[in-house]
């Protein structure tokens, strides 16, 4: 007997009750009218964060502040994370949420400009975390850099790696769809990298960078 799996979706969506600053994120999001990470991705990004005491973090996409909050919440008391976002009332939206959840500025370092121009000025090996939820178009291009930034161990983060639940299917050949679909494809066959593809919100590609073997 098999249930259904739309339902089961929506159950892991809702499974974790949303604290008060993703939530007030996810409120000025919609009055921006920006797509936040849902609850499900919002909880995964929390746990992993936890689960590596993650001290120094990327995000590439600000947005109004739902997955940094997030991301925060899991993150090492004194970690710091660093958030890239070409818009600036968004990141103003950002860290007045991040203010109210007593986040201290040297904590949440929010960086304005194309992350394409940000990324290279980041140091390589030093991030125990990179989150990806920015341009489509260029996310191939966030994902190497975010591959070079990670510490081995480290663990990358996509969003949206299903694409509107189109990535799975192949007929589907629009550019975003064909250009997530090879990202996810290049990631599986990467040697450099463990990943796995969960189904939390629109898709999150996970993979952990390997540490050299001797």
């Amino acid at each position: 007997m098999t249930g259904d799996k739309t339902l089961s979706w929506a159950f892991t969506e809702s499974y974790i009750p949303e604290p008060e600053g993703p939530a007030r994120a996810r409120v000025l999001a919609e009055e921006f009218g920006v797509s936040p990470v849902t609850i499900g991705v919002g909880a995964t990004l929390r746990a992993l964060a936890a689960a590596t005491a993650a001290h120094s973090v990327a995000e590439i996409g600000t947005g109004t502040g739902t997955s940094a909050a997030w991301l925060l919440s899991g993150m090492d008391a004194d970690g710091v994370l660093t958030s890239i976002d070409v818009e600036p009332e968004y990141q103003a939206a950002a860290r007045e949420v991040l203010t109210a959840m007593k986040v201290k500025p040297a904590q949440a370092r929010l960086i304005g400009g194309r992350a394409l121009d940000v990324l290279p000025r980041l140091a390589g090996g030093a991030y125990d975390l990179v989150f990806v939820d920015g341009d489509p178009e260029e996310t191939p291009e966030y994902v190497t850099h975010a591959i070079r930034m990670l510490r081995p161990g480290g663990i990358l983060i996509v969003a949206n790696a299903l694409w509107h639940d189109l990535v799975p299917e192949p007929a589907r050949r629009d550019e975003d769809t064909v250009r997530m679909r090879e990202l996810v494809r290049s990631v599986r066959n990467d040697d450099r990298l463990t990943p796995v593809l969960l189904g939390a919100g629109d898709g999150l590609l996970v993979a952990i960078n390997r540490p050299p073997t001797r």
